[in-house]
């Protein structure tokens, strides 16, 4: 399988897709693709204008994206796909209608079979074994929390490290605890943002400037930093 794990679509003061644009585009290659766009997880804007606004970004490096909800077919849309692109917004919405159009079991059969698969945010989140360890507001109920389990550990995009001043709830560290409580064989990648982890086949890599902080239930929790050995989360 080839992923591409992207935590944030941007940050403060950056483009959409800004900063991840240059990875996108090694990582697809120069060839023009056929490329499916998955935009369930918007609540607020429309499929058209998430399209849009993906190309925008896509069109500088020659890469168009068309999405899924043009399709008279979808899961035949899919299933010919040369990359499958998921973006952000609510997980459980994005589960619920991918559920919904029967789509989880042709995207995960199409992306085992070769095609390429981008995910930012929400995105990232559907690639692991379940959405779980999502940030999001459960806003509707999906069938199930099982998701494409492309890899065997768990993501928290956004991932933050400060506790707002002012705020008596629980840190993302602790929340991620409580999930490991639950959850004690899984380890729990924080991606904070601007970071990217790249799945070749049984390679795994981090690509960005900060370092992702790795969770498992009584180990001690890890710094790891881009260049540094990620191989035992694929085990």
């Amino acid at each position: 399988m080839r992923l591409l794990l992207i935590s944030n679509s941007a940050s403060p003061g950056e483009g959409y897709l800004e900063k991840a644009s240059k990875h996108i585009q090694e990582f697809l290659g120069k060839q023009s693709l056929n490329i499916v766009f998955i935009p369930y997880a918007a609540v607020t804007y429309s499929y058209e204008e998430y399209e849009e606004k993906v190309n925008k970004r896509f069109a500088a490096f020659g890469q168009r994206v068309v999405s899924i909800h043009r399709a008279q077919r979808p899961i035949e849309s899919v299933l010919r796909a040369d990359a499958i692109v998921v973006g952000g917004g609510n997980t459980f919405m994005l589960m619920k209608k991918m559920q919904e159009m029967g789509l989880i079991d042709a995207i995960r059969e199409r992306v085992k079979s070769g095609a390429a698969y981008i995910g930012w945010s929400a995105g990232s989140n559907v690639a692991c074994p379940t959405i779980c360890t999502t940030n999001d507001m459960p806003i509707v109920q999906p069938r199930t929390f099982e998701a494409f389990n492309f890899v065997p550990f768990q993501i928290n995009p956004h991932y933050l490290d400060t506790h707002p001043s002012n705020h008596g709830g629980e840190t993302r560290e602790m929340r991620i605890a409580e999930y490991l409580v639950a959850n004690p064989d899984k380890w729990v990648v924080g991606l904070r943002e601007g970071c990217i982890m790249k799945v070749e086949g049984n390679s795994i890599n981090m690509i960005g400037e900060k370092s992702a902080r790795i969770f498992k239930h009584n180990i001690e929790t890890k710094e790891i930093n881009p260049g540094e050995d990620f191989q035992f989360l694929l085990k």
